[in-house]
């Protein structure tokens, strides 16, 4: 389980090692071309949501227990197109890539 770190007092939210990899290139995409955006993280033990606002001008660490997972290019372009949808970045389910 790996945890995101958001802020310079940081909030901290845990995540998959697999989803945040795959949040982590999304969001570090955004951030170079200078772009905020929202991000929407569900607790899956409590199902309560959290919205953020991120910018470039804010810090995130990302913090993992293993190493870098292999990634799903097809997962990758779907958190992207969430990214820029008026809902912001949210963690949808992982597409099966034998298709």
């Amino acid at each position: 389980m790996g945890i995101l770190h958001y802020g310079s007092t940081p909030a901290s939210f845990p995540i998959d090692d697999r989803a945040l990899a795959h949040l982590e290139l999304v969001i570090l995409a955004k951030l170079r071309r200078q772009e905020s955006f929202s991000l929407a993280l569900t607790d899956a033990k409590t199902s309560n949501r959290q919205a953020m606002w991120v910018s470039p001008d804010l810090t995130l660490r990302f913090e993992y227990e293993g190493s870098m997972p292999e990634i799903n290019r097809r997962w990758l372009q779907e958190l992207i197109d969430t990214a820029n949808s008026p809902g912001g970045l949210q963690i949808v389910p992982e597409p099966d890539i034998s298709h």
